[in-house]
């Protein structure tokens, strides 16, 4: 498996780059424009009940929008892991470490792996929590949807929206490692 995931990332090394970034940038760009801009925006519609009706279809776009780029985003970011090498560059077939430096880049790997990681799981908490707010909508109980609703927009995009800023950061340092 490793064998194949290395040439075909060396076949393919432009478009996977391109998939990886460019999921990157719907996920975590989806999360900015929701909470600047589309938050904001609903905030002024009146109707209580109106506003959290509309906040939840718009997370519920938002997160059909980005599910398939996480997806694509894990996806190239195992075959770029592989593809380049950074493990065979830092350690031996023992685990013993061959270069510094090398073992350095391959941890920031590691450590972008583990932020994607968390924020896939936070994606996913954030889909349920909307998903219960719907349910609760529907049975007319508004303040628990909002208590739901709330906790993705207070909480749960901002820090994502911080993960993914770092691990798009750690990217390109890594792109530039060499």
């Amino acid at each position: 498996m490793k064998a194949f995931l290395v040439e075909f990332f060396a076949d393919y090394r432009t478009q996977i780059v391109f998939l990886h970034v460019v999921s990157a940038v719907v996920w975590v760009g989806g999360m900015i424009a929701m909470k600047f801009a589309a938050h904001p925006a609903f905030m002024s519609i009146e109707s209580p009940l109106h506003r959290l009706e509309r906040i939840s279809q718009a997370l519920k776009r938002l997160f059909i929008i980005v599910s398939p780029f996480v997806i694509i985003l894990i996806i190239t970011a195992v075959i770029m892991s592989v593809g380049l090498g950074f493990r065979a560059a830092a350690v031996d077939a023992n685990g013993n470490v061959i270069d510094a430096y090398a073992m350095h880049i391959y941890n920031f790997v590691h450590t972008k792996e583990v932020i994607w990681m968390v924020m896939s799981g936070n994606l996913a908490l954030m889909i349920l929590l909307r998903n219960k707010a719907q349910k609760l909508l529907d049975k007319g109980d508004s303040a628990g949807a909002k208590k739901s609703l709330g906790l993705i927009g207070n909480y749960m995009v901002p820090l994502n929206i911080i993960l993914g800023l770092v691990a798009i950061y750690l990217g390109v340092t890594l792109r530039n490692a060499y």
